[in-house]
């Protein structure tokens, strides 16, 4: 705990290590894995980091050095993401991938090699959290390249692995939106199941992204991709009728602070008031009432706004995600968080830190 406040990190990642796929991989899918060339992953000619400048990824690598080198000594093993927890005053972290970002999501990638590189992350994850259950939490890892796929691991991490979350990246895959109606047997298991979905965008994928086809630089496309992205995931979650036909279905949208949301759920609802007789076979309220209902949203520590965030979608929508140990956040992000009490009242920092995780996760 930090100065008395329990901190339930929705969205901590972990460092794969560099042979993990080489090690975890079904052997007759070995051949057509992304392979590590000189530090970097391909398949079929693609690189996993699309557009990512030799200069922005020397940068990342030295404040990545800088700033975690005593976990990096350790190999970014589960031991050292405990002690870093420690450091932080983090109590329980659900843990998204780093490499796993990108890793089974390249362009026309073979199906089956998608599920199996997931399938070897996942395994490799359970493994990596067995270390203290209690407090390293796994988010199993889905590839929608073969929708029917992406039921049955959802199905076994979660009957033998004991994974009570997902993620999914927000992005088309192969040219389908979240509304497709291939992903309606994954959402209704989801619910049914009572397992959350945290959508979590990685710039530089080389797949459907917001700006790639304008922008070259991170600058440009990290801005574009993290927000506009869940800002269209949402759209389609909404527009296709996914929140509708499953009312009990949770989802966050992860790692592109809170800003965009009233902004967007504005625009959506005076869209409704307007033409909303075109899509209301699906959305049969205003969308602002969805994402009350049913969405979360994590934030970021400095964002300026964060009162008028509250005030708009309520203190319950509200997340607190570390991002440990990524370059562009730093480990003191709890100490900038427990200081918003003034701000934001005791009361609402405990729903932000704890209450609302709980609520989306389930038990933690």
């Amino acid at each position: 705990m930090l100065k008395g406040y329990r901190i339930i990190d929705v969205d901590g990642h972990v460092q794969e290590p560099a042979d993990l796929w080489e090690k975890w991989i079904e052997p007759e899918f070995k051949d057509d894995a992304p392979t590590l060339v000189d530090g970097r992953r391909f398949y079929r000619g693609q690189e996993s980091s699309y557009k990512l400048s030799a200069s922005v990824r020397d940068h990342f690598a030295r404040k990545t050095l800088s700033t975690y080198k005593e976990y990096i000594d350790a190999g970014w093993g589960p031991e050292s993401q405990i002690k870093a927890m420690d450091r932080m005053g983090v109590d329980v972290s659900f843990l998204y991938p780093t490499q796993g970002l990108f890793m089974w999501h390249f362009r026309n990638m073979d199906p089956g090699t998608a599920g199996a590189v997931a399938r070897a992350y996942n395994n490799w994850l359970y493994d990596f959290c067995e270390y203290q259950p209690d407090r390293l939490r796994p988010v199993a890892g889905l590839s929608l390249q073969d929708p029917g796929e992406a039921v049955a691991e959802l199905r076994r991490t979660h009957d033998e692995l004991g994974m009570t979350a997902v993620y999914i990246r927000p992005n088309p895959v192969d040219g389908r939106v979240l509304s497709s109606p291939d992903y309606e047997e994954l959402w209704a298991e989801c619910e049914e199941r009572n397992v959350p979905i945290g959508f979590h965008e990685g710039a530089h994928a080389p797949l459907a992204t917001a700006g790639q086809d304008r922008f070259e630089t991170d600058f440009a496309l990290w801005s574009c991709s993290h927000p506009m992205e869940q800002m269209m995931a949402f759209l389609a979650l909404l527009e296709g009728g996914v929140l509708e036909r499953h009312p009990n279905l949770r989802v966050a949208f992860l790692e592109a602070g809170c800003g965009w949301v009233p902004y967007w759920l504005w625009r959506l609802d005076q869209r409704y008031k307007n033409v909303g007789f075109e899509v209301e076979q699906h959305v049969k309220m205003k969308p602002s009432d969805y994402f009350r209902r049913q969405c979360w949203v994590a934030l970021e520590a400095d964002e300026p706004y964060l009162a008028d965030v509250i005030g708009y979608i309520g203190e319950d929508r509200l997340l607190f995600a570390s991002d440990y140990p990524h370059p562009d956040h730093e480990p003191d992000l709890t100490e900038e968080i427990v200081e918003l009490e003034g701000a934001l009242s005791k009361a609402t920092l405990k729903k932000i830190l704890e209450d609302n995780p709980i609520a989306f996760y389930g038990d933690a």
